[in-house]
Formats: structure tokens, sequence, C-alpha cells
């Protein structure tokens, strides 16, 4: 299937690594022009010269002086922009008791500022497109909420609305805002919560993870890769009546109707 995206102006954050790494090289294999940010500087001159990408920044999502500087940096490299996806790294885990205001804080500016940030200043730059395109990656726990990431709980739903409002609001210029809620997919901050759980039973890394995996309706965990796949079809031309929704990929493991 033909997608439309050649030739697309995309900006593509928290992308020198999993998700947002899969989502700019599906993005790039369809033709579109990407420009990359994360804070890792190095792996994104290795992504952007490995997938012919417009241009990169080294950007802090959290602080709001580098979010406006990405965005005027991108938008000038594209010379404009037709697709934002949003993504930064996950808060850290841990219950209640163990999170201080200072990690709230993080958390607030990382998930939700950053995002709202991004939305403030690439919008103007996505009305002047005839196929603007905003996904936004967030977590199957605005669906289901986990008993061991209260950050990701509190922050990312909120996230999830907003998008819903932005739908509506951006539906008369033709942009569409939808999400991408993924859990068990095989990325280093499933590594991460799989290491903390392995500490506490006492297996190693990877035994847990298999235990993990078996325990799946599909026997394993899923790849960045097949959350890519629909981050470019949310971006295509045929995806332009698919708006304010928010797209579980979890292989089946959610409990949730709606």
């Amino acid at each position: 299937m033909e997608l439309g995206l050649r030739g697309r102006k995309a900006l593509v954050t928290a992308a020198s690594r999993g998700l947002g790494r899969a989502c700019a090289e599906a993005l790039a294999a369809e033709g579109a022009a990407v420009f990359i940010a994360a804070r890792d500087e190095l792996a994104l001159k290795e992504l952007n010269q490995r997938i012919g990408g417009a241009g990169y920044r080294a950007t802090d999502l959290s602080l709001s002086t580098e979010v406006e500087a990405l965005v005027a940096a991108a938008s000038g490299a594209l010379g404009g922009l037709d697709i934002l996806v949003v993504n930064a790294g996950g808060a850290p885990a841990g219950t209640l008791e163990q999170i201080d205001d200072d990690a709230f804080e993080m958390a607030l500016q990382l998930t939700t500022m950053s995002a709202v940030r991004l939305w403030r200043h690439a919008i103007p730059h996505l009305r002047h497109s005839d196929q603007g395109r905003i996904v936004n990656i967030t977590s199957a726990f605005v669906k289901e909420p986990s008993s061991q990431l209260l950050l990701s709980n509190a922050f990312r739903p909120g996230v999830t609305a907003m998008a819903k409002m932005l739908s509506a609001e951006l539906a008369p210029a033709g942009i569409t805002v939808n999400c991408i809620a993924p859990t068990a997919l095989l990325t280093d901050r499933t590594r991460s919560i799989a290491a903390s759980a392995a500490e506490r039973s006492g297996r190693s890394i990877d035994e847990q993870l298999k235990v993990n995996a078996a325990a799946m309706p599909m026997g394993r965990y899923g790849e960045a890769s097949e959350l890519a796949a629909i981050c470019a079809f949310l971006c295509s031309a045929q995806a332009g009546y698919v708006s304010g929704q928010t797209i579980v990929i979890d292989g089946g493991a959610g409990k949730s109707i709606f």
C-alpha cells in the first residue's frame, strides 16, 4: 500500500532508540523527510546518517526553551512540518511511597509539558500542511493503570485527554491527532522494568523476560517495528478520517473494552 508519505516533513522526538527510533525508521522508509531529536547526540547522528534523515538536534524535552528551539530547527531544516510524532522517555517506576515531589515535577515536565510545548510550537506549522498529522506515543496504562508505574499512571492519561480535545479543535484544519498506547514491547524500558522484577524474584533479566513473555497471549513480546507500522499508517493519506483515537498495542494482553 502506498501511504502517501513521500516528501512529507516529519519531526520525531525521543528518536535515538526504542519506539521513537522505530517510528523515524518507518517514516523514512516510506519516503518522508525526517528530522529527529533526543538527548543522545551520537545516537542521533548515527540514525540520521543511516536513514538519510533531514537533520537532528540534541534536545532535553523537559526544558521549555529547548523544545521551542527544536521545533524552529526542524521546521527550518524541513521547510515546514506535516507530521509530529510526540515521544518522550518514560518516568521512573515506583509506588507512591517510593516517589518524592522532585520526581513528580520531573515527570510532569518530561511527560506532560513536553507534549504541550511540542503541540504549541508545531501546530502553527501543521496548519499550513494539507496532510497534518500528530501521533502521540503514550502507554496502554492509560486504559489499565500499572501497579508499579505511578508517574506514568498520573501523567499519560492527561496527555491522552488533551490529545482528544485537540483532535476536535484541529479537525477543521484537517489535522488529525491520535495516540498509540503500547505495552509488552521489547524496549530498553521494558528491560529496565524486568530487571526490577528479576531482582525481586531472584531470576536473571533474560529469565524474567522469558517468564513475562510466556504469560502473554501471544507468548512473546512485541517489536518496536510493529508499533512503528501503526504510526506510519496514522501519518498516511489513508488515515485522514482517523482522529481522536487511542490505539492500544499490547498483543491482546489488556482486559479493557474501551
